[in-house]
């Protein structure tokens, strides 16, 4: 027997218009900790417990139906990209048949939501993902679109962090579908394109910041990571630069390549000592652009990286000491 028993309720889910509230607020789950599957036993903590925190979707399948696969992946993508609006507690209903009967469930794939412990609306059928969209955003909570854009944002983050850039990329793509403008999904979707060696495609997400934000931090970082990038494909050897500055400790054009190949490798510190060598001995060479490119770094590293910070005070150091 299921705790606070919700299943009298003939049809109102197949067409419920009933508002519930925003999930509440806290930090950002992980993307994985959004999805589970349930069993009979574990249904009244995964769902009826759960759902008196935020609403919980649950989706009756069985592997052999088709549109249940069909659904499945796009409920999937929809509930990470809210961001913890909602969860997805899923249910075969092969190996779990009791609580769909008591539902009254003769037709899958069938989702229901829940709040509160009670089943507030539902649909069957593999809906597009527009409308699967929709449908969340009207259970999760139309009024809190900010809030869940910010919980979305911090998810696809964390699932980077993790490696799991397919499920950022779906999250950041489907912020951008309800918030164009969305300066953090834009960079970070065209981040994981220039990650993956698509420079062009993530020069082309750039371009759909809107003119007022296009100087945004986040943008001009990865403008600036895109452009060392392009700079760094063309240099040489660097035994062979190595070798020149053994041979002539003033090749300043040798060190300054070997810093940008430095940088390529993820040497930051290496890079900046390089460039700082340039300015200590020639502050002037190539129209102070040992300076420059270093300053470049700086903004391609982040002004509060570690590399950033400890190369800033030496080149202080050399210019005002």
């Amino acid at each position: 027997m299921i705790d606070d028993n919700p299943f009298a309720i003939g049809n109102q889910y197949a067409g419920g218009t009933q508002q519930v509230t925003s999930a509440a607020g806290g930090p950002a789950p992980a993307a994985g900790d959004l999805v589970k599957d349930t069993t009979t036993a574990a249904f009244s903590a995964d769902v009826i417990q759960e759902s008196r925190h935020q609403t919980v979707l649950v989706d009756f399948w069985a592997p052999w139906c088709g549109p249940c696969k069909q659904l499945t992946p796009v409920l999937e993508k929809a509930v990470k990209a809210a961001g913890g609006a909602v969860k997805l507690v899923k249910m075969n209903i092969d190996e779990h048949p009791s609580i769909a009967g008591q539902l009254g469930i003769q037709s899958i794939p069938a989702v229901i939501a829940f709040r509160d412990g009670q089943p507030v609306d539902g649909f069957m059928g593999a809906l597009p993902e527009s409308q699967v969209q929709e449908f969340i955003r009207k259970v999760g909570g139309a009024g809190n679109g900010a809030a869940q854009i910010a919980k979305a944002l911090a998810t696809a983050a964390q699932a980077h962090a993790a490696g799991d850039t397919q499920t950022a990329a779906d999250i950041y793509q489907a912020v951008l579908e309800q918030a164009p403008e969305t300066i953090e999904a834009i960079a970070g979707l065209a981040e994981l394109l220039f990650e993956a060696g698509d420079a062009e495609g993530a020069a082309a997400v750039l371009q759909r910041a809107p003119e007022a934000k296009k100087d945004a931090p986040a943008l001009a970082a990865l403008r600036a990571r895109m452009a060392l990038a392009e700079q760094q494909a063309s240099l040489g050897d660097p035994a062979e630069l190595e070798a020149r500055l053994a041979s002539d400790p003033k090749d300043h054009q040798a060190r300054f390549d070997l810093a940008m190949i430095q940088n390529a490798r993820g040497e930051r510190d290496k890079a900046a000592d390089s460039l700082l060598a340039i300015v200590k001995a020639d502050r002037g060479w190539n129209d102070d652009g040992a300076r420059n490119q270093l300053l470049q770094f700086f903004e391609a590293w982040g002004l509060t990286d570690d590399a950033t910070l400890a190369a800033r005070r030496k080149l202080s150091s050399l210019l005002f000491s």
